[in-house]
């Protein structure tokens, strides 16, 4: 594995490009699959908007601020186009954002992507019925265990309002789960 240092380096040396480029994506790619899945649900969905953010990421290497870690920079883009494909997706349907997301969820059981059991299937749609800020600061400490300092570079708020959202989200998951299995 490849320093970020350097990875930078060579993404933004035009010679290295390339070869950096795909370094960066065997480095990141499932992780950021991971992350953009949380948020969009769906795997075909989630691989789209995969792609649509390493374009993004290639085109923008360039103005990538030194100032913050790579993994940072690529996790904002990821959070922001898979917020722009769901905004698009719940217009499109002419319904809120957190309805299209309950409906997403309730897909899971039938798709053939998700091997979750039972439990995860309830864990998912506890999640689906958060507020959307709510979703991704948990989906972030909770799956992707990141540490409240980088989720507030990603989402750039405060750490003090991520520890609230965080502890809100887990009280209305930790009530959905017991309505859900009592």
């Amino acid at each position: 594995m490849i320093d970020e240092i350097t990875l930078v380096q060579q993404l933004q040396n035009t010679k290295t490009r390339d070869k950096a480029f795909r370094v960066l994506i065997t480095q990141y790619k499932e992780r950021l699959y991971w992350h953009i899945r949380k948020i969009v649900i769906v795997h075909d969905d989630a691989d789209d908007v995969l792609q649509n953010t390493f374009v993004k990421i290639f085109k923008n290497i360039e103005k990538f601020n030194k100032e913050s870690k790579l993994y940072s920079w690529m996790y904002r883009i990821a959070t922001n186009e898979s917020i722009t494909f769901i905004n698009k997706r719940a217009k499109e349907r002419n319904v809120d954002i957190s309805d299209y997301h309950q409906q997403l969820a309730s897909t899971l059981e039938s798709d053939l992507y998700f091997s979750g059991d039972e439990i995860q299937i309830i864990l998912q749609k506890a999640i689906a019925t958060l507020p959307h800020k709510q979703q991704l600061v948990f989906n972030m400490k909770y799956f992707d265990e990141l540490k409240y300092d980088e989720i507030s570079e990603i989402l750039e708020t405060s750490v003090g309002a991520l520890k609230a959202s965080y502890f809100h989200a887990v009280k209305k998951i930790e009530k959905y789960i017991k309505t859900e299995t009592n």
